[in-house]
């Protein structure tokens, strides 16, 4: 108990996600409540509110909530993962119920904890024993992510063991929590209602046909038969989502009810939404409290559980948390839909004073052991045991490490007679995403450049990847297509930009690197075929590919008009995007980083170099230098930068999601560099940038797999994203053909290789 005691002191700060008051429903009064629980358990203890918000600026928040998630805006789940990630909490505790969270079947929240490196704990306030394809998928995926599982109910714990196959350590039963409130005569609190007199039976909650109401309305004229001064009191706003379908139609049709049963003098409605402590003076204001709710799977019941902690005689529906916490004579069950069977059980217990007291009394014993400081402590020390599991990170290898041979096996494994395929589960080509131009482009350059394939084998995969692209282009759109399904049929008249730009830099590198003539020759002719489309390209990154693929082809063809105006017009608006974006801490082509950054610089080495204009070679190396600095975690090691800080105005980077595609560009960069300059440093940059597929990065894991030449897709908080698609496999075959040329140069010039004037 005493480690326990010290490992709960440990914990500084949490980041409870879910909903919160004001906003009208079970799960924000109970995270709520489990945030006053937290704080009243650790005074020091800081918890970081982020509450889902269905209507974006409905709610007045309290100062408690550091944020709000817009529930169907998918950006705003990035955002809370970035202030979660930097906020320093060290677990995160998520209240999980369907419907408050966006995407198909909620995924949107997946999203958010696949971009957090910390542990999470996971309270699960419904537990389907058949859920669908999607609501399976995705609490699997919770599952999957989550240190530890929450349930309410021993039944929970069962379900995730026989459906989801998830037991053990991982699952924890902690009831829901209860108020620490008096047991007191309800006779107290009645006049505070006008109830003096009356015999009062109360459900309470947002109003909603699963509450089964009818069952009780039913069931009064029996009652009121037996009891003449009986009074229901059904409490609670009718459910929002009810009120935005049918305004308040459902509650007239119980009136209407009521009346035609006669019993409308009692019945009492009360449309509210009752704070927390006015809440507990109605329980305690009740003889009895009826749940006759109708689905028997309902796992967790917060109404219940509250007038279980005040101590009330409950008669209910044997729902899946009823026949739990009423178990053992601590309160009454009846058959769904019985109303004979409600109006019998109520009229017994109103009619012995003596059995309804000692029956709230056992009730109240129960719920003494469901107090929200308990749920608190018991939360807590599961929390303080994940903390304390988290693995810690071993200190680097300091001892060089020697880059790989270039390897085909993973290429050709996710490669046929119509191409490169895009994607991968895990290592196994997905037939389903078929084809991309752009993974044939990069294809096509391996071939030529990687030395170790043998003469057959490279002019199989030439002519492949050649056919591929050769077959993508329309004349009619002027356009290379991109995707192709599986079936072969194309998915589009024109590709992107990008995809368009970079299929004539492989046509460029294939012209120079090619080992026979039939492909030199066929890569110049559709070069000269296509290549105008260039000066039609808006993306700076597409102009970019295009003046790589322009200056490959100028150097092999110094005469080459179209080559040089694209590289002259293409460097010239470069200089004009740098010029309108630098600022004094922004030495940058754009207000904004994205993909292969580094891809810009190197285009404007390659351009001077080809021009012979000094100018455009300082530019490129100034601005890879500057790239360079925010590619820099603070041990020194290369940090690409992740897809989440993508878009964001002058900003720096964030850690995650790192692609290999950034590493690739940037070792291509340096070597461009160190061709320009013959600065040495240059070559340690392209090393420092290789290094981070061999596990010389922020989590200190290989991306390479060096048995056969794959690699794994990216760096996500959680560890290694394990898929290998084809921009993955062939950055690090790419990149390793860089590291391979670069140090045959490095050994054969001591300046600059090329001169520039």
């Amino acid at each position: 108990m005493t480690e326990a005691i010290d490992r709960i002191s440990h914990i500084k700060q949490l980041a409870l996600i879910g909903n919160f008051l004001p906003r009208q429903c079970g799960i924000a009064t109970y995270t709520t409540d489990v945030f006053e629980a937290l704080k009243a358990a650790a005074a020091d203890l800081i918890v970081d509110v982020y509450a889902m918000d269905d209507y974006p600026g409905r709610y007045d928040y309290p100062a408690a909530v550091t944020a709000s998630i817009a529930q169907n805006d998918r950006s705003s789940y990035l955002a809370a993962a970035r202030s979660i990630e930097a906020s320093g909490a060290q677990a995160v505790w998520l209240q999980h119920e369907y419907g408050i969270f966006g995407g198909v079947a909620g995924d949107f929240i997946l999203g958010l904890l696949d971009r957090l490196s910390l542990p999470v704990i996971v309270t699960l306030h419904t537990i389907l024993e058949r859920p669908n394809a999607d609501q399976r998928r995705v609490l699997e995926g919770l599952l999957r992510r989550a240190s530890r599982v929450i349930v309410m109910a021993e039944k929970g714990r069962d379900i995730l063991q026989r459906i989801h196959g998830v037991g053990g350590k991982a699952v924890v039963m902690i009831p829901h929590g209860v108020p620490d409130r008096p047991m007191a005569d309800p006779a107290v609190f009645k006049p505070r209602f006008g109830w003096e007199g009356r015999r009062t039976v109360l459900t309470f909650g947002l109003l909603a046909p699963s509450k089964g109401i009818e069952t009780m309305i039913d069931a009064l004229p029996a009652i009121v038969a037996a009891q003449p001064d009986t009074l229901y009191i059904v409490l609670g706003a009718t459910h929002p989502n009810l009120v935005a379908h049918e305004g308040e139609a459902y509650r007239e049709r119980l009136k209407a009810q009521a009346a035609a049963r006669g019993v409308t003098d009692h019945v009492q409605f009360i449309d509210a939404f009752v704070e927390h402590e006015h809440l507990i003076d109605y329980l305690q204001a009740a003889d009895i409290y009826a749940t006759p709710y109708i689905n028997p799977a309902q796992i967790t019941s917060g109404t219940l559980s509250y007038a279980v902690g005040v101590g009330k005689a409950v008669v209910s529906t044997p729902y899946v948390h009823a026949t739990e916490i009423l178990a053992d004579g601590h309160g009454v069950l009846v058959d769904f839909g019985d109303s004979a069977g409600f109006a019998r059980e109520i009229v017994a217990l109103l009619g012995n004073d003596g059995n309804r007291e000692r029956l709230a009394a056992r009730t109240y014993a129960r719920g003494r052991t469901m107090l929200w400081s308990q749920l608190a402590e018991a939360a807590l020390r599961e929390i303080a045991t994940m903390i304390a599991a988290k693995p810690c990170r071993l200190p680097s290898p300091v001892a060089p490490l020697t880059p790989l041979d270039p390897d085909f096996a993973a290429v050709e494994r996710m490669s046929d007679s119509t191409g490169m395929l895009q994607h991968s589960i895990y290592s196994i080509p997905d037939r389903h995403h078929g084809y991309c131009i752009d993974d044939n482009a990069r294809a096509l350059m391996l071939v030529g450049r990687m030395d170790v394939l043998d003469d057959v084998a490279r002019d199989k995969w030439t002519t492949i990847y050649a056919s591929f692209i050769q077959h993508a282009w329309n004349p009619e759109a002027q356009r290379f297509r991109n995707f192709m399904n599986f079936d072969r049929s194309w998915c589009e008249e024109a590709g992107s930009e990008d995809s368009n730009g970079r299929t004539l830099w492989a046509l460029g590198t294939t012209v120079r690197y090619a080992r026979q003539l039939k492909h030199r020759d066929w890569a110049a002719a559709l070069f000269d075929q296509t290549a105008s489309m260039a000066l039609e390209l808006g993306s700076p990154r597409a102009q970019a590919f295009a003046m790589l693929g322009a200056a490959e082809m100028l150097d092999c063809h110094p005469g080459h008009a179209l080559a040089r105006t694209i590289l002259e017009r293409f460097s010239a608006d470069h200089l004009a995007l740098l010029n309108a974006a630098r600022r004094p801490v922004w030495e940058w082509f754009e207000i904004v980083l994205a993909y292969d950054n580094a891809r810009l610089p190197e285009a404007m080495i390659r351009a001077g170099l080809a021009l012979g204009r000094a100018d455009l070679v300082e530019t490129g190396v100034n601005t890879l230098d500057w790239i360079m600095a925010r590619q820099t975690s603070p041990e020194g090691r290369f940090r690409a930068v992740g897809t989440e800080s993508f878009g964001r105005p002058f900003a720096p980077p964030l850690l995650f999601d790192q692609q290999p595609l950034e590493a690739q560009a940037t070792a291509d960069a340096c070597a461009a560099a160190f061709e320009a300059t013959g600065e040495r440093r240059w070559i340690d940059e392209a090393h420092r940038a290789y290094h981070w597929f061999l596990g010389l990065n922020d989590l200190d894991l290989a991306l390479a797999t060096v048995q056969d030449g794959g690699c794994f897709d990216g760096l996500t908080p959680t560890g290694i994203n394990r898929n290998q698609g084809a921009e993955s496999i062939l950055a690090l075959q790419l990149a390793s053909c860089t590291i391979s040329s670069l140090s045959t140069l490095a050994e054969s010039v001591a300046g600059p290789t090329r001169a520039v004037a």
